[in-house]
């Protein structure tokens, strides 16, 4: 676990240096190049659907990274090909800057039961709370309140994003992603990586339906 921590670290320094290059994004242009964002991630960042993540309020150095690898391909979203071909990196910048301080709304978490590895039905909440907040020491997996924080508000400076009030659904199938290696943009640390491996698939659905109600 120890490793993890230190490679997160490092994480955060090759983050910081990669949009270093970068001029702060301008919000107010963003607004006229976010259209086509829309349809799926909503006009204010905050989609509808469970399937199309909520853009609003995840951090802007997250959100212009994300944009990156999209248009890179280092991260394949099949729906997004092409739709970010003809811009620049200020475009994405202006574009992170503005869903960034749009108000996320939140999902809501619901009662939900998951079966664990034992076979036995445990209360989702609870298992959904001890492992965003304590992690599970016993295979060596961390607490996501480290890099999220305690509130799952994220760490922007960092590049982490906001998790709370994300779909649950959305949650769980990046967490399912990054663990089967599908998801790979979480940098040479593989931190993500590293953390997934370790999760039970009630545990990821139990998590992703705690930080929906994260607030």
């Amino acid at each position: 676990m120890k490793n993890i921590f230190k490679q997160a670290v490092m994480a955060v320094g090759l983050i910081a240096a990669a949009q270093g290059a970068v001029a702060a994004g301008d919000a107010a242009a963003g607004e006229a190049k976010v259209a086509v964002c829309a349809a799926c991630h909503g006009a204010d960042g905050n989609s509808p659907a469970p399937n199309f993540p909520k853009l609003a309020g995840l951090g802007e150095k997250y959100l212009i990274k994300q944009l990156q690898d999209i248009k890179s391909g280092s991260r394949k979203i099949v729906e997004m090909t092409g739709l970010l071909d003809n811009m620049s990196d200020q475009d994405l910048a202006d574009m992170a800057a503005f869903f960034d301080q749009k108000p996320l709304q939140l999902s809501g978490a619901k009662e939900l039961k998951v079966r664990v590895n034992s076979g036995i039905e445990v209360d989702g909440l609870e298992l959904g709370q001890k492992v965003f907040r304590a992690g599970n020491p016993s295979v060596g997996m961390p607490a996501c309140t480290g890099c999220h924080s305690p509130r799952g508000l994220g760490n922007s400076p960092a590049g982490y994003p906001r998790l709370s009030g994300q779909h649950a659904d959305y949650i769980e199938k990046q967490l399912r992603d990054f663990r089967a290696g599908n998801r790979v943009n979480d940098g040479d640390s593989k931190i993500m990586r590293q953390v997934a491996q370790h999760m039970s698939d009630a545990e990821i659905k139990a998590v992703a339906n705690y930080i929906a109600g994260l607030n």
